[in-house]
Formats: C-alpha cells, sequence, structure tokens
C-alpha cells in the first residue's frame, strides 16, 4: 500500500517537510485524499515508525539521511534521479553501501557524449543491485526536427529541454511519493536555497535532497577516496556535463571545482528546468 499521507502532510504544512512528515497528524486523522476514511491500523502503523525514528535535521550527516530515508519512506515509492555528474555519481555510491535496492532514473536526450554511455555501463556493472532505468523521451532528433526545425538547441534552447527533459521528467515522477536528487547549494544561486527535504509544488511529492550542504570539492574528495567512477570529460575542463550541443569546456577549470559556465554559452540560460524552471 502506498503511503498516501505523505502528500497530504507536506501539502497541508505548505512548506517544508518535517522528518515526521506522513503522519496522520499533519492531516484530518480520519481522511485520505479524495475523502476516503484512512484505516486506523495504518494511523497506528505511521505513528510507532515515527516514534521509533531517530530525530533528523538539517545538522544531520550525509549518511545519516540517507539511511533514515531508506528506512522512513519504506512503505513509499522513492527513486533517484541523475543526470551522471559527479554529484549524482556520489550520491549513487552512498546509496549503493545501504545495500538496499532503489530504481535510478535517468533521462536519455539521444544528445549524450560517449563518455556519459560509457559512465552510465560502468555504473550500472558496479551497482547491480540498483535499478537503472532510462525515461527519456522517445521523440528522435529526426523527429524533432521535422516538428520544430533544423538545431532547435539553438533557436530555441528552452523548449528543447522541455521536450528531451522537462516533460518526460514529469512523466517519470508520475505516483512518485518521494524524489532523491545529488542537489547542492553551493551549485548556483538559483540552488542556494534548497533543503535537504522539502514538498516540490511542481511535481507534487517530497523532494529530498541529501548533498544539499555538500561542495564539488568535498564531492571530488569523496570520489577519489573512494574510487566512484565519474564522468571522464571532467578532466578535460567540463565541469559539468549535459546534452553534446549545450556543453562546452572552460578553460582553466579544474578536478575538484564547480561552474555551470560552458551550459548554454549563447543565452542567459543556467537551468534546463527540471527544478522548477527559473528557480529550484
Amino acid at each position: 500500500m502506498r503511503d498516501s499521507t505523505i502528500r497530504e502532510a507536506a501539502a497541508a504544512d505548505g512548506g517544508p517537510v518535517r522528518a515526521d512528515a506522513g503522519l496522520p497528524r499533519a492531516v484530518d486523522p480520519q481522511t485520505r485524499a479524495g475523502g476516503e476514511a484512512e484505516p486506523a491500523s495504518v494511523r497506528l502503523r505511521l505513528a510507532k515508525q515515527a516514534e521509533a525514528a531517530e530525530p533528523i535535521g538539517e545538522t544531520s550527516s550525509t549518511e545519516e539521511l540517507i539511511a533514515w530515508s531508506l528506512e522512513r519512506f519504506r512503505d513509499a515509492t522513492m527513486v533517484m534521479t541523475t543526470s551522471f555528474g559527479m554529484e549524482g555519481c556520489a550520491l549513487i555510491d552512498m546509496v549503493a553501501r545501504r545495500g538496499r535496492p532503489l530504481t535510478v532514473v535517468y533521462l536519455d536526450t539521444m544528445f549524450f557524449f560517449r563518455e556519459t554511455y560509457e559512465l552510465r555501463d560502468e555504473m550500472a556493472r558496479r551497482y547491480p543491485h540498483l535499478r537503472f532505468e532510462n525515461r527519456g523521451t522517445s521523440l528522435t532528433p529526426d523527429e524533432q526536427e521535422r516538428q520544430f526545425g533544423p538545431q532547435l538547441w539553438k533557436t530555441n534552447p528552452t523548449l528543447c529541454c522541455r521536450i528531451r527533459k522537462v516533460d518526460p521528467m514529469v512523466a517519470a515522477l508520475r505516483g512518485v511519493d518521494v524524489w532523491m536528487t545529488g542537489l547542492m547549494r553551493s551549485q548556483s544561486a538559483t540552488r542556494a536555497n534548497i533543503s535537504t527535504i522539502d514538498w516540490d509544488w511542481k511535481y507534487q511529492l517530497i523532494k529530498f535532497n541529501p548533498l544539499a550542504f555538500w561542495t564539488r570539492e568535498r564531492v571530488w574528495e569523496y570520489v577519489r577516496e573512494n574510487r566512484v567512477p565519474y564522468n571522464k570529460l571532467h578532466e578535460q575542463g567540463y565541469p559539468t556535463v549535459g546534452c553534446t550541443h549545450c556543453t562546452q569546456p572552460v578553460e582553466g577549470v579544474k578536478l575538484g571545482e564547480y561552474t555551470r559556465a560552458g551550459r548554454w554559452t549563447d543565452f542567459e540560460k543556467t537551468e534546463c528546468g527540471l527544478h522548477g524552471g527559473a528557480g529550484i
């Protein structure tokens, strides 16, 4: 049975999700979405889970946050998403160490670098108990050109991102309760205020960012110490790696440094829109 009260608790609060999100006391204790009565046995089970849970918050370590989420949302539908950036690879490794199966969703835009496909295959081999699932668009580049004209990434990059990233993500997260990401506050001004756990109004689910307080330097240290696979383009001046047409190397950037320079270089655009459009 899906833990439907998770959504209700976050929506009722109208803000950040507490560690006890999903408890009936955050909503009408007798009612689920659509007015259906919540069985007393379910309310009792959720209450007992919360009583047994260790206190968790913004100051908790990433290891504690991940362990807590896997236990707290064990009856919910939780997925992790990644574009196979360095942060995502580090987070995949951290989750994999818990030994729990989890679906890792990625969106193959059909414009990935060869190195990204190679990394995807390596990650799938290294972490066989995680399920790597492509939920990218079925619209081929040729079909896109016939419908919208040539090189849409140049004429309208926002539409191109919507077709190949945003719309597929909406579909991929439909029915999901908890979305785990590798977002960090240090990545950009639009990400500076993200919480470790919050309610995402765009996708109507709990958004869990266990690396929110990390930096690229710390991620790189973790990757080195644990020998986590990473995209070899990072060694060639690419601090982030997206689609081939919209990602360029950045002169002078070093491993362990993060910047969104090199993305959509001919436009005033720094986000593809997956995480809330202009903001996060």
